[in-house]
């Protein structure tokens, strides 16, 4: 399900004012501009696969830690989380808009 809410993504982002859209499983919240943009929603889409492969919380478990592992390894925060191997893998393939029809089990394990 689709949300488009921008007070409500600024604070499920943390206060971020570049966050576009988030997946909370089994929720994409977006910003109102944002909103026919196919490109993000396959993004979010991809992270909700995700999310279900590893039974959501689990998920949220690895996405921050895998964080905070970059910046201790003395990443800044915007590389910290583009190195994150779950936003590695939704990065690489948004633009493939039929990539979650034949996307196998635990594809962003190939983003290691």
């Amino acid at each position: 399900m689709i949300i488009s809410h921008n007070k409500v993504l600024r604070i499920l982002a943390l206060g971020s004012p570049w966050a576009r859209a988030i997946a909370l499983y089994p929720f994409v919240f977006i910003k109102k501009e944002c909103v026919g943009n196919k490109i993000i929603i396959n993004h979010e889409k991809i992270h909700l696969r995700q999310q279900l492969e590893l039974l959501i919380l689990p998920f949220y478990a690895l996405y921050g830690l895998s964080y905070l592992r970059n910046r201790l390894f003395g990443m800044s925060h915007i590389v910290a989380y583009r190195n994150i191997l779950f936003e590695k893998e939704a990065r690489n393939k948004e633009n493939d808009l039929s990539y979650l029809s034949s996307r196998k089990c635990f594809s962003f394990l190939k983003y290691i």
